[in-house]
């Protein structure tokens, strides 16, 4: 089973030994997981070291490693150069894109988006959440309109109350929030380099400083996994990243959901949607693998309260 090792521990030195990532404090080993078992590392403590034959390692298995700040967003990621075997071909049909095709793609993420914030608002009760159909209707090529920001400023209050307001920098809920989207964007990152495409070039982000646009524009209709089990542990009274919250959004990309007739892990979910928009570029043509909004019993698991003894 993949894991995501989360790494925030000051003064840990992480190297790999005979297969393995192995965690070390003052030269005394604290523990030890199977290479092939990693599907991310996530960096928190800014007091920690690693060897370079550990990154190489990681990078020949395709998992990143990604380095946080002190509010959980992530900064910075490596990602291995090669891992796809037609990968020139794929760079070059992604780079060659046009801006017809880029639109129609960037179209469908956003309704899947806005499809999936109004199936979580629909499963919390929302009044509002019958307007979201009808917003993801609406969106055009290219979301001319904006309408993703339109259904953000509707989404957010409906979710998490009149006062929230989204801040990377600030504690608590928004903590919790950056802490599951660097999950997320780990997970995609991953899925896009396996599928042969260049993270910097993205659909619709093209900040020139921003090295991960295209894992930002496909995690797009993910993020609302992440809101439901923030909402649910904001519920619980959770607003602090302790270990075993750290679990629960790790095991996110083992959560089930459906693409067509199959029911896939996240994970699987993200390399499927990266290998399509890979053969999208290479046909000239949008065909996305997106999946649909969890049924209710899919919300529940999702939202299911800690168990304090979970993982212990």
């Amino acid at each position: 089973m993949e894991r995501i090792v989360d790494i925030a521990t000051e003064g840990l030195h992480l190297s790999s030994h005979r297969g393995f990532l192995v965690v070390a404090k003052e030269r005394d080993e604290v523990g030890r997981i199977a290479l092939d078992d990693v599907h991310a590392v996530i960096l928190h403590a800014h007091g920690c070291t690693w060897t370079g034959s550990l990154a190489a390692a990681l990078a020949e298995r395709g998992s990143p490693i990604v380095f946080c700040n002190a509010h959980h967003s992530p900064v910075a990621v490596t990602l291995p150069i090669a891992g796809f075997h037609a990968q020139g071909a794929r760079m070059r049909a992604q780079w060659d894109a046009g801006r017809p095709l880029a639109k129609q793609l960037w179209q469908r993420i956003i309704r899947a988006k806005i499809t999936m914030q109004g199936a979580l608002l629909a499963f919390q009760g929302a009044a509002e959440a019958s307007a979201f159909d009808l917003i993801a209707r609406r969106v055009r090529s290219g979301d001319p309109d904006n309408l993703e920001a339109q259904a953000a400023r509707r989404y957010w209050p409906a979710l998490m109350g009149p006062d929230f307001r989204r801040d990377r920098e600030a504690g608590g809920a928004n903590a919790l929030l950056n802490y599951g989207y660097a999950v997320m964007r780990a997970t995609i990152a991953r899925a896009v380099i396996a599928a042969g495409l260049h993270p910097t070039i993205g659909i619709f982000h093209a900040n020139r400083g921003n090295a991960f646009a295209l894992a930002d524009d496909l995690v797009e209709p993910f993020r609302p996994l992440v809101d439901a089990l923030v909402v649910a542990l904001i519920g619980q009274g959770v607003e602090v990243l302790d270990p075993a919250v750290k679990r629960r959004f790790a095991r996110l990309i083992a959560f089930d959901v459906r693409i067509g007739d199959e029911m896939s892990p996240v994970s699987v979910a993200a390399q499927r949607l990266a290998q399509s928009l890979g053969r999208s570029f290479e046909r000239n043509a949008s065909d996305l693998a997106l999946f649909v909004p969890p049924t209710h019993a899919g919300w529940t698991m999702l939202t299911r309260p800690l168990d304090p003894f979970e993982d212990a």
